[in-house]
């Protein structure tokens, strides 16, 4: 299924070749994220996370230019976000820029949040909100014109919504991080690749998302108990010590094992024939 902001058409399904529907999230032609779009891309993946029918998601951008570009700076400026309107007493004015951030934090985290597994494709100018949404995502992949920026510090704030959080725990060098995040400076698809950010660098776009659709279909074959609660594991292991992962791996299994996905696997094997697991 492929749903679009701001038209708001309605949803339709396309099938992958393995059956199961696809779901790609474009932004239509504004290159700038607003609140509106936060809120729906929040809703969107909760949807996603949710239906039996979904098992993996491809999440890419409308359009030949961008990705995104960020977030919408002049509606933010003009009363938004950072206006210097409001409130005059600071503390009030804080507690709401508070507030406020941890709602688009959220509506960002709900990428994370997803129980299924996301595969963001990226192309074009992908700067901000762009590295903010696809820390959350599991694989990102790109087109090779696909150019990267932390842009925060250029308009004057350091990166609130996931990037400071997520990205140094993806890449191996704390040194690149600082170097991208400090200078804001343009970094490209061949750059991305050789420091871990992204797994898969391909020609276009249209063979960027290609290749997410068919990792979307192949993980779609797999049990979705497995497959679902090895996201869950992989996720908890990046936030915590080896033995808590241990432990939190055996309570998880103690009920995932009890599956019949497992027998149902095993014997495919024996029988070289392809497995077809229930829904979750």
């Amino acid at each position: 299924m492929f749903l679009r902001h701001p038209t708001h058409t309605p949803a339709t399904r396309q099938a992958t070749p393995a059956g199961y529907p696809s779901f790609g999230i474009g932004f239509s032609n504004q290159p700038t994220l607003g609140l509106a779009m936060w809120l729906e891309l929040r809703e969107a993946f909760a949807q996603l996370s949710s239906d039996p029918d979904v098992r993996a998601v491809v999440l890419s951008g409308a359009g030949d230019r961008a990705f995104t570009a960020g977030l919408d700076v002049t509606a933010a400026a003009e009363g938004g976000v950072l206006s210097s309107e409001g409130a005059a007493d600071p503390a009030r004015k804080a507690a709401g820029l508070r507030r406020y951030i941890e709602v688009f934090q959220g509506c960002i985290s709900g990428v994370e949040r997803c129980e299924k597994p996301v595969i963001c494709v990226m192309h074009g100018i992908s700067y901000g909100l762009a590295i903010d949404i696809s820390t959350c995502a599991d694989v990102r992949i790109c087109a090779k014109d696909t150019r990267f920026s932390v842009k925060e510090v250029d308009i004057g704030l350091a990166a609130d919504i996931g990037t400071l959080a997520r990205l140094p725990k993806i890449v191996g060098s704390l040194s690149w991080v600082k170097d991208v995040c400090l200078t804001a400076r343009d970094f490209g698809a061949a750059e991305a690749l050789a420091v871990g950010f992204v797994s898969q660098v391909h020609e276009s776009k249209a063979a960027a998302l290609a290749a997410g659709v068919k990792m979307a279909a192949f993980i779609a074959t797999k049990s979705p108990v497995a497959v679902q609660g090895t996201k869950e594991l992989l996720n908890h292991s990046r936030d915590h010590s080896v033995d808590d992962n241990l432990r939190y791996t055996g309570v998880w299994n103690a009920a995932a094992l009890q599956t019949t996905d497992v027998p149902a696997a095993l014997m495919s094997v024996l029988q070289k024939q392809k497995p077809t697991f229930e829904k979750l």
